[in-house]
């Protein structure tokens, strides 16, 4: 049987179609990182022999190695734990999860050993680590399985907090995490795994590397701003179709990261469009939202027409059961009637007394 093996280069996966599926663009950012840079290396469960629960580490083991790609025994705590001391020592680890749920296993390591060495050292230790697997819904995989951790790790200072949606972001944040000599959350999705995007001759390339902290305006509008990660860019572009026909142009603001946020793009797209509706699939409470939304208010506030509109996931543990899982997750539709909400209304008088 022929071994599989990634591409010696990300433009052998579509070259003659421009187009490229989230896996592959992961799996091709692993690889040319590795290849790059010696002390790169993979870790996690099923990472090796099965090459990833969702393929992404396709090939890497049969090209690196055994030192390179490592499997790990089911214990989080255990082989995170290990990832976090082989960056102390100049390594740079990549530790997969199978699902961020089980990151809840690390956590300690995360939040207090990696977040937190450099400041603690005095700026004399780097933590160069990578945590990344998928995160929020899937499909049926019940409330243990199905939590969105953007807001949880984005409330700790020393950590960056990265989620791609198209394969270009995947590429190219995946690279620039791996790069950078700090701890990165790579948030991932299941359900974008498979989806194919249209890649530029420059993202193709092994250099291709984006900013973290910035913004990509996926759409440009001037009636609306949309502001969206990971899957839910894909839910806000379909509803900014749907808003044109009706005479409505909202501005689709891809965040890519959540930690450092752009708010400079964010107040600049409301300055212009004097609205805003945020869309997330974590629960509402303390959400990601909630922090773009207070930093339009505390720099914006007297550019907003409409009151800010929060679109997140139902305030409960994910259902099991599809349709009730389909009612907890932002749907296209709901996206919809808050952009028609914040133009259709002015904010109201305050009361006199």
């Amino acid at each position: 049987m022929q071994a599989l093996r990634p591409a010696s280069s990300a433009r052998a996966y579509s070259a003659a179609a421009k187009e490229m599926t989230v896996r592959e663009a992961l799996n091709s950012a692993l690889d040319e990182e590795m290849s790059a840079d010696p002390s790169v290396f993979l870790m996690g469960e099923e990472v090796g022999e099965y090459q990833g629960a969702y393929k992404i580490s396709k090939g890497l083991l049969d090209k690196y190695g055994p030192d390179r790609v490592l499997d790990t025994p089911i214990t989080e705590a255990g082989f995170t734990g290990i990832g976090v001391g082989a960056a102390y020592q100049g390594l740079r680890p990549v530790v997969e999860f199978m699902t961020f749920n089980f990151s809840m296993q690390a956590i300690d390591h995360i939040i207090n050993s990696a977040a937190k060495s450099n400041y603690m050292s005095a700026g004399q230790i780097s933590v160069p680590i990578v945590f990344r697997g998928p995160n929020g819904a899937a499909a049926g995989v019940g409330a243990q399985h199905s939590q969105c951790y953007a807001a949880w790790y984005a409330h700790v200072p020393g950590l960056k907090v990265l989620t791609p949606y198209s394969a270009e972001d995947a590429r190219g944040l995946l690279k620039a995490a791996i790069r950078d000599p700090d701890p990165v959350v790579f948030l991932e999705n299941e359900l974008l795994y498979g989806e194919s995007f249209p890649v530029s001759a420059e993202a193709l390339d092994s250099s291709f590397c984006l900013p973290i902290g910035k913004a990509k305006i996926e759409r440009e509008g001037k009636d609306v701003t949309i502001t969206a990660f990971s899957k839910m860019v894909g839910y806000a572009l379909q509803a900014a179709e749907i808003l044109s026909k009706e005479g409505i142009s909202a501005e689709v603001i891809n965040l890519r990261s959540i930690r450092p946020l752009d708010r400079t793009a964010i107040n600049a797209s409301v300055r212009k469009t004097n609205r805003l509706v945020t869309v997330e699939e974590g629960f509402p409470q303390h959400g990601v939202g909630a922090e773009i939304c207070m930093s339009v208010v505390e720099d914006s506030f007297e550019y907003l027409d409409a009151p800010v509109e929060r679109i997140a996931g139902a305030d409960v543990p994910m259902p099991y059961a599809a349709n009730l899982e389909r009612m907890a997750v932002p749907q296209v539709e709901d996206i919809v009637r808050a952009a028609k909400r914040a133009c259709y209304r002015a904010v109201p008088m305050a009361a006199t007394a």
